[in-house]
């Protein structure tokens, strides 16, 4: 099936304003692309047919500031091209002994002796995992891991939930580490498939179980040592009892998706459901986390 971009260039200092309504609003269909070494940025669309294209810009623009925005510009392509126009923007990056690597780079790539890969295809996920709010958990995750092998502690049993997964990316990466028992639920069931196809993708296929649900349904009746929820502010508030609830006795609950201006109502939120427990936050550029371990 052929497929319609929708690409409009926008200022770099307008990229950070068009990321926050993006994600603050749930808009899904689009992708910033951002050349940081001529200092461009675009907002891309993929979309079947000029028609929807044309209405679905509609929509989006009424929400961007005026300034930000240039003139749109139309093109058909194949499934192909869309994914091959993906190759020069998605890079390989690591934390620790973990990398996140584009599939297409499968042959060439050689991995250091002990450390572990994820392989991504932009065209299956939702996001590669370089965006800030996902960093955030995977830094929390991989600290906690280190902790865990420096104490002499096993991770069987230590269960883990991923908490709306998107592409699954945070539960299979907890996977590679070594966790053994891991839950990632999303609401959309879309959602759900891309992460099982990306489990494929890892020869992780059975590894992590999961389900469509949402922050009731998702969490009921299940206690984790690592509770991963990369969501937003707003829902993190609302759903601040379960996912407290959640938190096995010594166990970590990892919050990210929070805008660093939102970070002390969320603070503040939990603080007062988690009385005793240890919280702590960090900022990377506009985005924040907030990490707190429930006592034993």
């Amino acid at each position: 099936m052929d497929l319609v971009e929708l690409k409009v260039e926008i200022p770099v200092d307008g990229v950070e304003a068009t990321d926050t309504v993006l994600l603050e609003l749930g808009v899904e269909g689009w992708s910033l692309v951002e050349d940081v070494i001529v200092k461009r940025a675009w907002l891309v669309g993929i979309f079947p047919g000029h028609t929807e294209a044309l209405e679905r810009w509609a929509e989006l623009r009424l929400l961007l500031p005026v300034s930000i925005l240039g003139q749109e510009q139309l093109r058909r392509l194949s499934d192909s091209d869309w994914r091959d126009s993906y190759k020069a923007h998605f890079k390989a990056w690591c934390f620790g002994r973990l990398h996140w690597v584009p599939v297409w780079e499968r042959e060439s790539f050689r991995l250091p002796p002990g450390e572990e890969v994820l392989w991504l295809d932009p065209g299956l996920a939702f996001g590669t995992g370089n965006h800030e709010t996902t960093r955030l958990c995977v830094e929390r995750l991989m600290a906690l891991d280190a902790e865990i092998v420096a104490s002499g502690r096993s991770r069987e049993g230590l269960a883990v939930i991923d908490a709306g997964c998107g592409s699954g990316i945070l539960a299979l990466s907890a996977a590679k580490l070594g966790f053994l028992d891991i839950v990632g639920f999303d609401n959309d069931p879309e959602a759900v498939r891309v992460s099982e196809e990306n489990a494929q993708l890892n020869e992780l296929a059975g590894r992590v179980e999961f389900l469509v649900g949402d922050l009731t349904t998702g969490l009921q009746g299940r206690l984790a040592g690592v509770v991963l929820a990369n969501i937003l502010a707003d829902v993190l508030i609302r759903f601040a009892p379960e996912l407290v609830g959640a938190v096995a006795p010594g166990g970590t609950l990892i919050l990210s998706g929070i805008l660093a201006a939102e970070n002390a109502q969320v603070m503040d939120t939990y603080a007062s459901l988690a009385a005793g427990w240890k919280i702590d936050s960090r900022v990377m550029g506009e985005w924040s986390d907030v990490c707190l371990t429930r006592p034993t």
